[in-house]
This record gives C-alpha cells, structure tokens and sequence, in this order.
C-alpha cells in the first residue's frame, strides 16, 4: 500500500538557505522553476544559449551553464528529456557532486537504467508532478496543486525523504497529495502506461478506427470526430468521476455497447501481450533500445513522425480544427 502525504509532511523550512538549480528549462523546468521560487525557494537555471535559455532570463532567473549551476547549487535537479541526462551528467555534474549534495529528477529512468551512477555520500531523490506543466503551473496559481510522486533511492543524510517532500510542497503538489513509492515504481509504471494505454495504446486505436471508418466509405471528417475529436469528452468524464460516472452520462445505447463489443476488440490476448511490453520495461531491453537510437541520431523516431504527420487521421484533424477555429 503506497502512502500518501500532504502539506502537514512536509516541511517547506528544510530548503532555507538552499539553492536549487532546475538543469533544462523546458515546460517541466519553467513549471517547477517558477513554482519553487514563488514559494520562496533560491532556484538557478542550468541551461545552455539559446531559446529556453533567453526565456528563463526573461522569467527572472539567474541562468548560467550548467556545470556553473551544479558547482553552486545544493540540490542539482535534472529535467532535461531523459535521453540527455546520462551524458550532460558525465560531462558537466558528476565532478560537483560532492558529499552533502542532493541530486534529484522527476523520472527515475537514469538512475533505474543506471545512465546516472551517483556517488556515495549524496542524496538521490525524486520529485514527480503527475500532471502536464501547463496544468501544474495553472494549479499552483489558483491556489492548489496537482498530485505527485516522491521517491529515494539513495538517503546519505538520512533527510533525503523530508527534502524530496519540501520540494514537492515548493511546488505546490503536496496540497494535492504525494504518493510515496520507489525510483522502480515510478520509472516502470510510467513507461508502461505511456507505451501500452496513454500513448501507444490510444493513438493506435484511434487510427485503427479512423481507418475502418474511412475504408467502409464513411467520410473522414465524420471518421475523426467519432474516433479521435469525442476522446477528450470521454476522457474527461472519467477524470472527474470515474467510469461509472462516464457511464452513467453516456446514452444507455453507447454503455451497453461498450460491455457488448468493447471485449469482443479489446481481447485478453492484449493484456497478454502487455504483460510482454511490462517485462521488456523491466529487464531494461526497452531502454537498451532507445537509447541507442539516439546514439544512431533517432532515425526510427523521425522517420515514424514524419509518416504520421501524412496519415490521414492528422490531415483530416488539420483541416477540422481549422473549420471550428474563432474567426
């Protein structure tokens, strides 16, 4: 049973005197920058020229490089896209990781495939919004938060869990409510769920079904709305109440034949071949194989972006989004 913690855990006092450097100023690094320093915390940027570089500037942050920032900072937090942790840590983290430090990430892909390989005598922590930036910003604004996920897989000063907290409540996700699990958890579930349902799993289906439909001789633009444009009204329904909730706003038409021919495609020969996905995760052959993708430059993940940007479904999408547009 995972716990769950709330603000009256944390204690917000234990980052006084700290500084946090945010490595990468992405949409996860402006979000947890810019929430952090509002709670009062001492935040600097790592991250190279350019854009991202220019807009943290912008924002008010002092930015510098990122050797620069880890060599000042007391906690080192990467967020940077996990295919560039392992090698900007070897170049330019790993000397300032001295004892007392804290190194911290919101996905434990690094440090579970072992990209990351943190010293003796610091802390290694997790902080993770289980939410888009733009929403975990637009929460903290209003006065709340989204959940989040707090882990430690190395606890040198015995406070490492207590300081994963205080950030977590810097950034306003304690309000909401953290869960408490391991680098493992975290790292696996995630990967899983983005491959096998959010993602892979639901892009897939709704291509399948735009195809289906379109094959028969219905038009497109009816296609895409009955299987890609009503996901999102779907999709919020259950986040604000469940499936039931979902089901019980439907038409009765629509719940009987979700029980009716929903298992009759999604068959347990699914589930089977996602428990195979989960054990790919696992043993590290997911990671092996990404990771030397981009070692060969992502060939696969350009060329597969660039064929879906021809697919049919995204061109009918472009032009109905431009129809309901506000002119």
């Amino acid at each position: 049973m995972v716990k769950l913690l709330y603000d009256k855990d944390a204690d917000l006092s234990l980052l006084s005197g700290k500084t946090v450097a945010v490595i990468g100023y992405g949409s996860q690094g402006t979000a947890q920058a810019q929430c952090m320093r509002d709670s009062g915390v001492n935040v600097i940027i790592g991250q190279r020229p350019g854009v991202s570089a220019d807009k943290a500037k912008a924002d008010g942050f002092n930015v510098m490089s990122t050797a620069e920032a880890a060599q000042k900072a007391d906690i080192i937090h990467i967020l940077l896209p996990d295919e560039h942790h392992g090698p900007i840590y070897e170049k330019e983290i790993k000397q300032f990781m001295a004892s007392g430090k804290v190194l911290s990430c919101s996905h434990g892909f690094n440090v579970v495939f072992k990209q990351i390989l943190p010293p003796e005598g610091v802390d290694v922590i997790m902080v993770a919004p289980k939410s888009p930036a733009t929403e975990e910003r637009k929460r903290f604004l209003e006065g709340f938060g989204v959940p989040g996920l707090v882990a430690v897989k190395q606890d040198a000063s015995g406070k490492a869990l207590q300081t994963a907290l205080a950030m977590a409540k810097a950034m306003g996700l304690t309000r909401a409510g953290c869960l408490e699990c391991t680098f493992e958890q975290e790292t696996y579930e995630d990967l899983f769920g983005e491959q096998n349902v959010l993602c892979g799993g639901l892009v897939d289906l709704m291509k399948y079904g735009f195809e289906v439909l379109i094959e028969a001789g219905y038009p497109p633009e009816m296609a895409y709305f009955e299987c890609v444009h009503e996901v999102k009204l779907i999709v919020d329904l259950i986040y604000e109440g469940g499936i039931q909730k979902m089901n019980a706003v439907i038409s009765n038409t629509a719940e009987f034949g979700e029980y009716y021919n929903g298992p009759q495609i999604i068959t347990p020969d699914v589930k089977v071949r996602m428990k195979e996905s989960l054990k790919r995760i696992e043993s590290g052959e997911f990671a092996r194989v990404w990771l030397e993708e981009c070692r060969k430059g992502a060939p696969n993940l350009l060329a597969k972006r660039e064929g879906l940007g021809k697919h049919q479904v995204e061109i009918t999408g472009k032009k109905i989004r431009e129809m309901f547009q506000k002119k």
